[in-house]
């Protein structure tokens, strides 16, 4: 596929990294030639600086053969702009962009094909928030995503010395539900390797332990996984951003919130705009004023400002001054992996939350969700069915009898609104979601060809 992508920031980068081993042909377009020349130097792709809403600069990318449009600069407008541009002189096909301004997401009549053309938007800010929010609702969870249109949710977790299932094998899980619950664990990763779950697998302590069930559900497998912490009631948030802003709007009126802004003019916004959250005015790495505020009581902390170094500082001291669960914002890829796991709970880089909703659009077949995992190394993905026993290597086969990678693992089938566990003996069904975990993004091209029907399936 030859994939345009405008913005080599955050986004735009994490997104040609992940497309680029997986034989697409990307052009990244930017303003900026550093970041150009640096993404040059560790990938294979093709960059060019210019103004991505430019039909010349446009046109140099090479968008009148580009089978996909990523428009994912800092700029709305540009965005909107450039997507109308491939749409009106180019014709291309597929056309995201990437929309940060809540007025125009408040509007969706101007993404049509009358108005700017966008076939699909994204909001990052937007999907970090409701990522947050999960990792809020369930404060024992490393990861909580959803599929089948919230039915289905993916879990991780890290088990701990004493939880119930440590030192078992993976066979117990089912034998300890209550009988109407199952749940499937999809994989298990040691000291950052993979494990495929068999049902001999012995759990140890420190395993993080990706178990699919339906979503109804989760509460009741992770008391089984581990002590179940107790719900979360005080939440922390440092940083009045764009995120900090929308995460607090959205818990204010389910849990206690506190945020802590450094400007005082956008102290007095936020204070106008939220009508049940504590704004206060001072520096989120002052441990006085962190102390001053019974950080031992939050249960939930997130430090959410645009300087990953405050917020690592912050993360520490919360922890430090006894916050159950701490959550830090990271943009540099690099520190996520140096952060999470030691005094910092969960170090969530925004590239790598958001790529999944793109990746969706680049899948091969019929794709329904993919959500980025350990840091991009690793999918799950929501495959839709399609065909009959003759054009599809799925359809009418059970699951044991289907040519899976090694590696890949099918969690879970929704058959008209029905979960059912991806158990060996299921029989999978044209028109079934299935849920597959993929420890090694490198099979997603064999998970594709595996799901695609033959030619002669009309």
């Amino acid at each position: 596929m030859k994939i345009l992508i405008l913005g080599a920031g955050q986004v735009g980068s994490t997104v040609a990294e992940s497309l680029v081993g997986e034989a697409n042909d990307i052009t990244i377009v930017d303003t900026d030639v550093e970041k150009l020349r640096q993404l040059q130097d560790r990938l294979d792709l093709r960059t060019l600086a210019g103004n991505a809403s430019h039909p010349s600069v446009l046109q140099q990318a090479g968008i009148e053969d580009a089978d996909m449009l990523l428009a994912v600069t800092q700029s709305d407008e540009v965005n909107m702009v450039a997507c109308k541009l491939a749409a009106s002189l180019y014709n291309t096909p597929t056309k995201i962009a990437r929309i940060r301004a809540t007025d125009y997401l408040e509007h969706p009549e101007i993404f049509s094909k009358e108005n700017f053309c966008v076939d699909f938007s994204i909001c990052p800010e937007q999907i970090l928030t409701d990522y947050i929010c999960k990792l809020v609702e369930f404060p024992e969870a490393l990861q909580v995503l959803e599929f089948a249109n919230g039915l289905v949710s993916l879990v991780a977790v890290r088990v701990y010395k004493g939880d119930p299932l440590v030192g078992n094998a993976l066979r117990n899980l089912r034998a300890h539900m209550p009988q109407q619950i199952d749940a499937r664990v999809a994989a298990i990763f040691r000291q950052d390797r993979p494990i495929i779950p068999e049902g001999d697998t012995i759990i140890e302590a420190d395993d993080e332990i990706f178990f699919i069930a339906a979503t109804k559900n989760i509460r009741t497998v992770l008391k089984e996984l581990r002590q179940k912490d107790k719900p979360a009631k005080r939440v922390m948030i440092v940083g009045g951003g764009n995120i900090g802003r929308r995460l607090a709007r959205s818990l204010e009126h389910k849990y206690q919130v506190k945020l802590i802004e450094y400007n005082k003019k956008v102290c007095t916004q936020l204070a106008s705009e939220l009508s049940n959250t504590l704004v206060l005015n001072g520096d989120g790495t002052d441990e006085k004023l962190l102390a001053s505020e019974h950080t031992a009581d939050v249960d939930v902390f997130c430090a959410l400002t645009n300087d990953d170094e405050n917020n690592i500082m912050s993360s520490l001291l919360a922890k430090k001054g006894g916050a159950r669960k701490v959550i830090s914002l990271i943009n540099r890829s690099a520190y996520v992996g140096l952060v999470q796991g030691g005094q910092i709970d969960i170090a969530l880089s925004p590239a790598h939350v958001t790529i999944g909703s793109l990746l969706a659009y680049v899948r091969q077949g019929d794709v329904a969700v993919v959500h980025s995992l350990r840091r991009g190394a690793a999918e799950a993905l929501e495959l839709v069915v399609h065909g009959d026993a003759q054009s599809s290597k799925i359809v009418g086969r059970r699951i044991d009898e289907i040519d899976l990678p090694k590696g890949a693992t099918i969690g879970a089938i929704v058959r008209d609104q029905q979960v059912i566990m991806g158990h060996h003996d299921r029989v999978i069904k044209a028109d079934d979601h299935v849920i597959v975990f993929v420890i090694n993004k490198k099979m997603i091209g064999k998970i594709e060809k595996l799901f695609q029907v033959g030619l002669g399936f009309f």
